[in-house]
C-alpha cells in the first residue's frame, strides 16, 4: 500500500468504504484475507470463553496452543491484506505503463509478468494461513465453551469461504505470468489446499452438530 496506513489501522466503516470505491485496491484478495482474520479471531475467542473454566479443564494445552497460534493467524491475515493490496497497485503500475513501440511493448509484458507473480504471493499465502487455522478451529470442537460453538461454525464458514476467494485471486493472475511451469505446480496447491479446506469445513460442522465431547489431544 506504499506511504497509505495499514487496513489493521482501519475501522470497518473505512474499511468498507475503501473496498466500495472505485480505486483498484483493496479488492478480492484483500477482502479475502479479512475474512480470515475474522475466522482467526473467533477461533481465539471460543478459547479464552474456555480457558480456566473447570468443565474444560482437560483442554486447557489446547486451548493455549489456539489462543496463541490463532491470534498470531489473526495479526498476519491482515499483513496480508496489506500486501495484496500493494503487489495489485503495483500490477495495475505495469499495466499502465507505455505501449507505443514495439520495445515498450516488451518492456510492458515483462513488467506485467513480473508483478503477476508477485501477486500470487499473497492469496496463496492467505489460502494456506485459512488451512492451518481452520484446523486450529476443529481441535476446539467438543473441547471448548458448548455455548460457544456456533462461533466456530462460523469461523468455519468464514475461513473456507477466505480460501476459496484467495483461490480465486491467485488463479487470475496465474495467466499473465506466461509461466507454465508456475502455473501448474501453482494451480496443483491451490487445489489440494481448497480440498483441505472444504473438507475440514464439513468435519466442523457435523462435530458441532453431534455436540459430542471430545478426548484431550495427546500431550
Amino acid at each position: 500500500m506504499g506511504n497509505d496506513v495499514s487496513f489493521s489501522d482501519l475501522s470497518l466503516d473505512v474499511f468498507g468504504e475503501r473496498l466500495a470505491s472505485a480505486e483498484p485496491v483493496p479488492g478480492g484478495g484483500s477482502a479475502a484475507a479479512v475474512a480470515g482474520s475474522l475466522g482467526a479471531a473467533l477461533a481465539v475467542m471460543v478459547a479464552r470463553l474456555s480457558q480456566d473454566r473447570p468443565r474444560y479443564e482437560a483442554y486447557g494445552a489446547t486451548h493455549a496452543r489456539v489462543l496463541a497460534a490463532g491470534e498470531a493467524a489473526r495479526v498476519h491475515f491482515l499483513e496480508l491484506a496489506d500486501e495484496d493490496a500493494a503487489a495489485y497497485h503495483a500490477f495495475v503500475l505495469a499495466q499502465k505503463m507505455p505501449r507505443e513501440s514495439e520495445a515498450a511493448q516488451t518492456a510492458r509484458r515483462h513488467a506485467l509478468a513480473r508483478a503477476a507473480h508477485v501477486a500470487t504471493a499473497a492469496p496463496l499465502d492467505t489460502m494456506r494461513l485459512c488451512r492451518t487455522t481452520i484446523d486450529l478451529v476443529e481441535v476446539l470442537v467438543g473441547r471448548s465453551n458448548v455455548n460457544a460453538s456456533s462461533d466456530l461454525d462460523v469461523a468455519a464458514y468464514l475461513l473456507a469461504a477466505a480460501a476459496a476467494s484467495a483461490a480465486a485471486n491467485v488463479r487470475i493472475n496465474l495467466p499473465p505470468t506466461g509461466d507454465p511451469g508456475f502455473q501448474a505446480t501453482t494451480e496443483a496447491e491451490v487445489a489440494d489446499l481448497l480440498e483441505g479446506a472444504r473438507l475440514q469445513e464439513a468435519r466442523i460442522h457435523r462435530l458441532v452438530a453431534s455436540g459430542e465431547a471430545r478426548e484431550a489431544e495427546p500431550a
